[in-house]
């Protein structure tokens, strides 16, 4: 009896622990099943690593690697650990002060620049990755049911979109003011460096681009200038650019300066070699002019020699473009001396042409070129003021007085708010072996020269300069002197005529200059000043 009871106690307790087990084991299973089925799924290219200082309860966000895939429920889970390993009354997911946001280095396409290091951009904290999360998982949603409806996006999604980003409209406002600002700078500094550059000091590049016209498209060059009609062969000498060692000017635009001069009168007074100059700027503005027919002369006279005082008129623009001949800017005339009258030259009196200066937008002097000649050198009764006629003057006391004379009347007829005046300096002559009526050439030069470590600046500019800085009217001085010096090769010489012309081929013009050449850098330097002056309203 008592086996029996035995046996049956120990199979009832082996039942329940099977039972037990059993039920273990079914409970263990469910909830593993419960468990895997409420854990998402995660991608295998989605990696995310804590921060190693992170997991030190230290106050720095999550390092994230890769953010597709990235879901609402992820997001919260890194959020609580992180939250979990902050320490308390720290500033939720701020960098410490020395990791502060120094801007990532990267331009408008995310690409590093060429030869800059890029610093590393500044981790987003996982508040702001869930806000982008959610609020990018809601406008897919949005997106998704309007493209299910083939409708538009309703007003109230639209402006929710306003809210969120600024308007394109906005963004490029923004841009052009940010951009007008950085221009406005820059303009700033480069006019500034442009009006402390000295452009007499440069040399002459070798420029493909150049000439800006040819003797092909320009009729209005004269036989003297036209070196190439005259048989030049070679071109290079209409290849050569003035380069400033501290600044660009820049290249002369024909319809800018059209522009400048509408409705005006630009006028050049003074001897041959500002005639040359007035030429290069009649070629250089016929580059602009689609028709012809509508440039004039207003006298139908043709460009010689023999004439002295031309007047273009440019319709379409309503300017004229002048040249009057006045070798010394005072007058010439006769006196009686002894039995006899002489040629005398009144250097206490303005140009009888004169009159026809005034009125002028534009007034552009020069005079040095005749003062070298033989009879104002001598100074032998030549030279008068009032009734008296010198037995003998020194050509520069004669040149400062004619100087003086021609300052008093811009001072006493020129109205400076109206008319701007220029003086162009002297423009040297590159004789050689003589002078022009004794056999001086340069004929063998086709290149500039490369150093004028003998070049003497000339004392009739520093007298200019002088009289100058005495007058009322304010005057610019073109300072052409040292960057023609260099320009040996840019002369007629030998084709200031057509082979078997009328003039002497036995006489070299070393003192001129070939067109297209040297006189439309002058006028560069002209357009330049011009071009500046309308920029500060001053023209």
């Amino acid at each position: 009896m008592e086996r029996q009871r035995s046996f049956s106690f120990k199979s009832t307790r082996f039942l329940v622990f099977s039972l037990t087990i059993s039920s273990s084991l079914i409970f263990l299973t469910l909830i593993s099943t419960w468990v895997i089925k409420s854990t998402p799924s995660i991608p295998e290219e989605t990696h995310f690593h804590l921060n190693q200082l992170a997991l030190n309860r230290s106050p720095k966000p999550l390092t994230l690697e890769t953010l597709t895939g990235f879901s609402k429920n992820f997001s919260s889970q890194i959020f609580l650990i992180d939250s979990l390993n902050k320490p308390e009354n720290s500033s939720s997911f701020a960098p410490p002060p020395d990791e502060a946001y120094k801007g990532d280095g990267l331009d408008d396409n995310n690409v590093s620049t060429i030869g800059q290091k890029s610093a590393p951009a500044a981790a987003p904290s996982l508040e702001e990755v869930e806000v982008q999360s959610n609020e990018g998982i809601e406008e897919k949603k949005i997106e998704a049911a309007s493209t299910e409806k083939n409708e538009p996006p309703s007003d109230e999604q639209i402006e929710q979109k306003k809210i969120k980003a600024p308007s394109v409209e906005e963004i490029e406002v923004r841009a052009a003011s940010a951009e007008k600002i950085e221009v406005t700078g820059d303009k700033r500094i480069e006019e500034k460096r442009l009006r402390s550059c000295d452009i007499t000091k440069g040399r002459w590049l070798y420029d493909e681009s150049y000439p800006l016209y040819t003797n092909a498209s320009c009729p209005l060059i004269d036989e003297g200038f036209n070196c190439m009609s005259n048989g030049r062969v070679d071109k290079d000498y209409m290849k050569w650019k003035w380069q400033p060692q501290d600044c660009d000017i820049p290249r002369f635009n024909a319809t800018k300066m059209l522009d400048l001069i509408r409705g005006k009168r630009l006028i050049f007074v003074g001897d041959s070699l500002n005639r040359n100059q007035w030429e290069s700027m009649l070629c250089l503005l016929m580059g602009a002019i689609k028709d012809p027919r509508k440039v004039y002369e207003t006298r139908g006279r043709r460009i010689t020699k023999e004439k002295g005082d031309y007047s273009f008129r440019f319709v379409d623009y309503k300017c004229t473009v002048e040249y009057y001949a006045s070798h010394f800017l005072v007058h010439e005339g006769k006196a009686r001396v002894g039995q006899k009258r002489v040629q005398t030259l009144r250097i206490d009196s303005i140009d009888r042409g004169s009159s026809r200066w005034r009125g002028a937008d534009i007034l552009i002097f020069n005079t040095a070129h005749w003062w070298t000649h033989y009879k104002t050198r001598a100074g032998i009764n030549y030279y008068q003021e009032g009734n008296l006629v010198h037995p003998q003057l020194d050509v520069s006391t004669a040149f400062r007085r004619a100087l003086t004379t021609w300052a008093s009347w811009v001072d006493k007829r020129i109205n400076p708010r109206k008319t701007r005046v220029f003086f162009r300096n002297s423009a040297p002559s590159h004789f050689s072996g003589g002078q022009w009526n004794s056999g001086g050439h340069c004929r063998e030069a086709t290149q500039p020269l490369n150093e004028t470590s003998s070049f003497i600046y000339p004392e009739k500019n520093v007298m200019v300069e002088t009289v100058i800085k005495q007058m009322r009217t304010p005057v610019t001085i073109l300072n052409i002197t040292r960057l023609s010096e260099y320009r040996i090769d840019g002369h007629p010489s030998m084709y200031g005529a057509k082979p078997g012309g009328h003039y002497s081929s036995n006489i070299q013009d070393c003192s001129h200059w070939c067109l297209p050449g040297v006189p439309d850098t002058w006028n560069e330097l002209l357009y330049f000043d011009l071009l500046s002056k309308q920029e500060d309203n001053l023209l």
